[in-house]
């Protein structure tokens, strides 16, 4: 299985950004995909993911600026991010979740600087 992210780069605060990941197989194989994030401090946390059933779960400081969808037909997962702020500063990466292993991405810089 494969996850290639696209989508990071530089953004001043307020700005937004759609992070993409293709995935190899059928994103409707999978239980649950998302997106999680490591921060310069090195903490990896999860920002967002959805299950195969269209439930939706958000790491509690982006509820209302970060909508994560998916796309059945192109097996990709988005990230929207709006109203970006420096503490949103991470490598993020998409996961995939499927019969008991996790799956990951290489990961996109997503830096948020005036």
């Amino acid at each position: 299985v494969q996850l290639v992210e696209s989508g990071g780069g530089l953004v001043q605060p307020g700005g937004s950004l759609r992070l993409s990941c293709v995935l190899s197989e059928s994103i409707s194989s999978f239980n649950i995909v998302g997106w999680y994030r490591r921060t310069p401090g090195g903490l990896r946390d999860l920002v967002a993911t959805i299950t195969n059933n269209g439930y939706t779960n958000y790491k509690d400081s982006v509820k209302g600026r970060f909508t994560i969808s998916e796309d059945n037909v192109k097996d990709t997962v988005y990230l929207q991010m709006n109203s970006l702020k420096p503490e949103d500063t991470a490598v993020y990466y998409c996961s995939a979740y499927q019969r008991g292993n996790y799956y990951w991405g290489q990961g996109t810089q997503v830096t948020v600087s005036s």
